[in-house]
């Protein structure tokens, strides 16, 4: 595939924090979203896994992108996504053992994680390697930045703590609102923010609308 123009490798960055989230924009990678982000640490230690392989992924397929067949690149770039999610899963087994036994499962799925496979078909096969690493970068933020505000919200209501440490008092005992630690919280968390993101566009949208037509209508009567 012939490299194409595109965003800069600044611009890709900056899209994937905010403008091209990729968790409440995109909508991929909700299962590892629910999954673990019943508090701080376990979502920090998998955005810090995605960040990994997304980058080295990113690099690998944007220095092979001209020799990727059409009918062939996705299989392409699942074995290459899969070599790098091997590597970070042994090392979070070797030196993070326990994270690594509270993950469970979910650190090998990364490498079915759409938001690995899309960054890839989007930007590596198509630009050269700075614009692939700002993007995975951005991208890799955006996604640590919708798990650290899932897992904030889940952890202290439901433990009245973050990243383990006492935030506020518990409701009850020793335990806080248990709800929210379970799977219920995450989708209850996870809708709730994605609403909240939906009604800050909308009223930043209505915003600019409303902005352009009061220059619309000043150019009108000035002219």
């Amino acid at each position: 595939m012939a490299q194409s123009d595109g965003p800069t490798p600044l611009e890709r960055f900056i899209n994937g924090i905010l403008p091209e989230n990729p968790v409440y924009r995109q909508m991929l990678g909700l299962c590892p979203t629910l999954a673990v982000t019943a508090a701080m640490k376990p979502a920090m230690t998998m955005a810090a896994a995605v960040l990994f392989v997304l980058v080295c992924a990113n690099i690998m397929v944007s220095l092979i992108r001209h020799l990727l067949q059409p009918h062939l690149r996705i299989l392409v770039f699942t074995l290459t996504i899969a070599v790098f999610v091997t590597i970070a899963d042994r090392v979070l087994a070797a030196y993070v053992y326990g994270m690594s036994k509270a993950l469970g499962p979910y650190v090998p799925l990364i490498i079915v994680n759409c938001i690995i496979i899309a960054r890839c078909e989007i930007c590596a096969s198509k630009q050269g390697v700075l614009p692939a690493i700002g993007d995975a970068v951005g991208q890799s933020f955006g996604n640590a930045v919708a798990l650290a505000s899932v897992a904030t919200v889940r952890e202290i209501l439901g433990k009245g703590t973050w990243f383990d440490l006492p935030v506020m008092p518990l409701t009850s005992g020793d335990y806080g609102w248990s709800l929210m630690i379970l799977p219920p919280g995450a989708f209850l968390t996870l809708g709730l923010l994605l609403g909240l993101n939906v009604h800050i566009q909308t009223v930043q949208a209505r915003r600019k609308r409303e902005a352009e037509k009061a220059a619309s209508t000043a150019l009108a009567t000035s002219a």
